[in-house]
């Protein structure tokens, strides 16, 4: 994994790490707005910037990649890479809770 990935994605922010963990199914920006609002009940609600301008800079670095246009919607899906930063991210926020856990 190229260093410069690693440094921009791990520790990841909140945006990042809802956007890959729904594009693991194609989908598009607007339906992982509703999707992240869904799991999280309300909780997390991504702005419409935030989610385009993060879209834009994850395509660029290759964690998602555009699959094709349905009305007017682009559809994406995280790659290979993505899901190597994904579950990264994941063990990590699991080692967190673990600590924390233990410290309580």
């Amino acid at each position: 994994m190229d260093g410069h990935i690693r440094k921009v994605y791990v520790p990841m922010t909140e945006t990042a790490f809802f956007i890959l963990l729904c594009l693991q199914k194609p989908n598009h920006g607007y339906g992982v707005v509703q999707q992240v609002e869904s799991m999280t009940d309300g909780a997390v609600r991504l702005a419409p910037g935030t989610m385009y301008g993060s879209l834009s800079k994850m395509e660029k670095d290759g964690v998602i990649r555009f699959l094709r246009e349905e009305d007017k919607r682009k559809i994406y899906q995280i790659t290979p890479l993505g899901l190597e930063i994904l579950r990264m991210e994941c063990r990590r926020i699991e080692r967190l809770y673990a600590i924390a856990k233990e410290a309580m």
